[in-house]
C-alpha cells in the first residue's frame, strides 16, 4: 500500500465545496495555501460559498422562481450573514477555512473559456474533512443557503468544482482511494515517481480533479480506448447528502451486483445530489505508446478515415480530429516544434505491449488513411518526438485563443453515433464559416464527439456564438446524438434535456432530486430544465 499523504508532504486539506447564492460556477486557479507556502492543488477537499447581500439574495430568489425541481426558498441576506458568522465561529481555530476575501470571491466567479457572466461569491470555505463538510451542510440547511461543490475549475457549462488531496494506492488490486480534490495528472505523476506501472486513464482538462470528473461524467482523448467516467473507473464514493448524512455507495471490490449502482447516481449529477468526500478509483496498466499526425484535403475525409480505423481493431488509444483553422492557430501560437501545413488532420496515439505491436498498428493506420486520400503521415521517431506531437493537440484551448488576441472563447461539445460524425462536422464547419466568427474544431473522432471553440470579443459576437452553438446542438440531437458528450449540462445545456431525453426521463431525474434534496440547496439552477425551457 502506498500512502499518498506521506509522499505529498502537505498539510491535509479537502477539495473545495462552494456554497453560494449564485446559480453559476466557473473556473479558477488553485488558491495558494497559507501553510508552508504550498498550493492547495494537492490538498483541498471542498470549497464552499455562501450568498449574501442584495445581489446574492436577488439571484437566489430568481433561482427559486425559475426552477421547479424542488421549489427552493432561500434565506434572506440577513440569514446569509448569520450563516457566515456561524461558520466563522465553527472554524475559529482554523482561520484559513472560511474566506470572505474579495479577490478570492471574485476569482471563483469568472472564467475566460465560457459565455457566462462574472459574478463574485459571498463566502468561500475550505473544509478539511468529511466532518467539516457535514458541518457546512447543516449550517447551510439551517439558513437555507445554496451549496455548490467546486472542483478543478475546468467546467465549461457553469458547473461545480473541488481541490486535490491524498489517499493510498494498492498495486495488487490496481486501485486507489483518494479525496476528490486530487488532480488526475497529479495522481498519475505520483504513481510514475513511485515506480508503480499503473495510471488513471480519464484525461479531461489538465487541472481537472477527480471529484469534478465524477460529477460531470467526464472523459477525454483516451475515451476511445478506456471509455468515460460512466464506465467503472469510479468503484465507490463517500458522499455527504443534503440531510447531512454520510453514505458510502459500495465496497471496494472490482464488481458487485448488490442492489442499485448508487455510485452512478452521483456520476453526472453535477453536485446537485451530494458532496463527494472520498473516492476509490480503478487504475489501468501503463503501456507503450507512439503518435502519428495525418493530414487530409478536408474534414470529411479525415472523419471517414477515423471511422474506418476503428473497425480494424488495431491498438488505438486516441483518435483526435482537428481542422485547418486549428493547424493555422497552432502555427500562430508558436510553441510547436514544427511548422504545420494548415490542413484538416488526425492525431493518432497508438498503444501496445511492445514496439513491434506499435509498428504494426502504425502500418495498418498508414494504409487505411492512404485510402482516404491522406496528404502526409508523420510518425514520431522517439518518445520525445511523440510528446512534442501530442502537445500540439493537448494545448488546444490555448492554441485556439491565439487566433484572436484578447478574445473570449465559447467551448461547446456534442456527440453523435460515429457514422454520423462526418456529416455533422461538415455542416457545422459550413455554419461556423457563415457566422463570421473565428473558430476551431477539435474532435474525439473515435467516439463521435467533437468540440467547437468559438471566439468572440463583444456582446454582439457572443450572441452569434450562442446561436451557432444552438444550431450545432440541435443537429446533433436530430442525428440521435447528445447535447454534450463530456462537458456536462450545467446552466448552458439544461434547456436541451427534454428534447434529447424526453419528458418522462427528465421528470424521473427531478423526482430523484426532490427526494434527496427537498430544499433544493445543492447546486441550484444547474442540470434540471426550467419550466420555461421545457415548453
Amino acid at each position: 500500500m502506498l500512502p499518498f499523504r506521506r509522499c505529498l508532504r502537505f498539510p491535509r486539506r479537502f477539495s473545495s465545496t462552494t456554497l453560494r447564492s449564485l446559480h453559476q460556477s466557473q473556473t479558477v486557479p488553485p488558491r495558494p495555501s497559507s501553510k508552508n507556502g504550498q498550493l492547495n492543488s494537492y490538498l483541498v477537499y471542498g470549497l464552499i460559498v455562501l450568498g449574501s447581500g442584495a445581489t446574492g439574495y436577488a439571484v437566489s430568489q430568481y433561482t427559486a422562481t425559475a426552477s421547479s425541481v424542488a421549489k427552493p426558498r432561500f434565506g434572506s441576506p440577513q440569514d446569509f450573514e448569520r450563516a457566515i458568522s456561524e461558520l466563522k465561529a465553527s472554524f475559529k481555530d482554523r482561520g484559513d477555512v472560511v474566506s470572505t476575501d474579495a479577490d478570492d470571491l471574485l476569482a471563483h466567479g469568472e472564467f475566460m473559456m465560457d459565455v457566462f457572466p462574472t459574478l463574485p461569491h459571498s463566502v468561500v470555505i475550505y473544509p478539511e474533512s468529511t466532518e467539516d463538510v457535514v458541518q457546512v451542510v447543516k449550517t447551510a440547511t439551517k439558513y437555507r443557503m445554496p451549496i455548490v461543490a467546486y472542483s478543478g475549475g475546468t467546467g465549461l457549462e457553469g458547473h461545480s468544482r473541488s481541490h486535490p488531496s491524498g489517499g493510498f494506492a494498492s498495486t495488487s488490486d490496481s486501485d486507489v482511494v483518494c479525496q476528490p480534490g486530487l488532480g488526475w495528472m497529479e495522481l498519475n505523476q505520483i504513481l510514475q515517481e513511485k515506480g508503480i506501472p499503473l495510471f488513471f486513464p480519464l484525461d479531461p482538462a489538465p487541472s481537472a480533479t477527480v471529484g469534478g470528473m465524477l460529477s460531470t461524467g467526464c472523459s477525454g482523448t483516451n475515451a476511445v480506448r478506456y471509455g468515460t467516467a460512466k464506465a467503472e473507473w469510479f468503484l465507490n464514493a463517500t458522499v455527504v447528502l443534503p440531510s447531512g448524512k454520510v453514505i458510502k455507495t459500495r465496497q471496494r471490490s472490482r464488481k458487485s451486483s448488490a442492489g442499485f449502482d448508487t455510485t452512478k447516481l452521483f456520476i453526472g449529477a453535477e453536485g446537485t445530489l451530494g458532496i463527494v468526500t472520498e473516492l476509490t478509483l480503478r487504475l489501468a496498466p501503463v503501456l507503450a505508446t507512439n503518435v502519428a499526425v495525418v493530414q487530409f484535403h478536408d474534414v470529411k475525409a479525415a472523419t471517414e478515415a477515423a471511422t474506418e480505423l476503428l473497425n480494424h481493431g488495431i491498438g488505438l488509444q486516441c483518435v483526435e480530429l482537428v481542422d485547418d483553422a486549428f493547424m493555422h492557430a497552432t502555427n500562430l501560437y508558436g510553441q510547436s516544434s514544427r511548422r504545420w501545413a494548415e490542413k484538416d488532420s488526425l492525431f493518432l496515439k497508438f498503444q501496445g505491449p511492445s514496439t513491434t505491436s506499435l509498428a504494426e498498428s502504425a502500418k495498418v493506420a498508414r494504409q487505411v488513411t492512404a485510402r482516404h486520400g491522406a496528404l502526409s503521415f508523420e510518425l514520431a521517431k522517439n518518445q520525445q518526438d511523440a510528446e512534442d506531437l501530442w502537445n500540439d493537440r493537448k494545448n488546444g484551448a490555448f492554441i485556439t485563443m491565439a487566433l484572436v488576441p484578447g478574445c473570449r472563447a465559447m467551448a461547446t461539445d456534442v456527440c453523435v453515433p460515429i457514422s454520423k460524425l462526418p456529416d455533422l462536422v461538415y455542416e457545422t464547419k459550413k455554419d461556423l464559416a457563415e457566422c463570421g466568427l473565428k473558430s476551431t474544431i477539435l474532435g474525439h473522432a473515435g467516439d463521435g464527439n467533437f468540440h467547437a471553440g468559438i471566439l468572440f470579443s463583444n456582446d454582439e459576437e457572443r450572441i452569434r456564438a450562442l446561436e451557432v452553438a444552438d444550431r450545432m446542438v440541435r443537429r446533433a440531437i436530430a442525428l440521435d446524438g447528445t447535447c454534450t458528450g463530456e462537458h456536462g449540462v450545467g446552466m448552458g445545456k439544461k434547456r436541451y434535456l427534454v428534447e434529447e431525453l424526453g419528458e418522462g426521463t427528465v421528470e424521473l431525474m427531478k423526482t430523484l432530486k426532490r427526494a434527496i434534496d427537498p430544499l433544493g440547496l445543492f447546486n441550484p439552477g444547474k442540470l434540471y430544465p426550467d419550466e420555461t425551457n421545457e415548453a
